[in-house]
């Protein structure tokens, strides 16, 4: 897939990844990979934040959705931005208590200044687990 890693902070992940090697039948980027990239900036979102705050946690997708917008015809980002304070708080008052806590992710993905696909992924953090 040739993922590029353009920005990854507690506030924003950017993955790129080159059309030539993501092609489906039809010369368009194929929809794993596209779906691949969005779960991808989406963990790693939650993941850098984590790290930022001082917590060690293992990050897994739980469930998500793509929406495909318009078919992709060059090279695509997905941008995973800032989790909602209020979530943000739950999950992590969860992981706390718990030792596991879930939070529902956006990623977008975007070719060129057209918005192709929309993921909303529910990832789960677990203390103390092994790797």
């Amino acid at each position: 897939m040739a993922t590029e890693v353009r920005a990854a902070t507690p506030e924003r992940v950017v993955l790129a990844a080159p059309i030539a090697l993501n092609l489906n039948h039809r010369a368009t980027a194929f929809g794993g990979s596209v779906a691949a990239q969005a779960i991808l900036a989406g963990w790693a979102l939650v993941h850098v934040r984590l790290e930022d705050e001082g917590i060690q946690a293992r990050t897994v997708i739980q469930k998500s959705t793509v929406s495909y917008l318009a078919p992709i015809r060059d090279d695509f980002e997905a941008r995973a931005g800032v989790v909602d304070p209020r979530s943000w708080r739950r999950f992590r008052r969860s992981l706390a208590r718990w030792g596991r806590g879930r939070v529902r992710v956006g990623v977008d993905v975007w070719s060129g200044a057209l918005l192709v696909a929309r993921l909303a992924g529910d990832y789960v953090a677990l203390l103390g687990a092994d790797d």
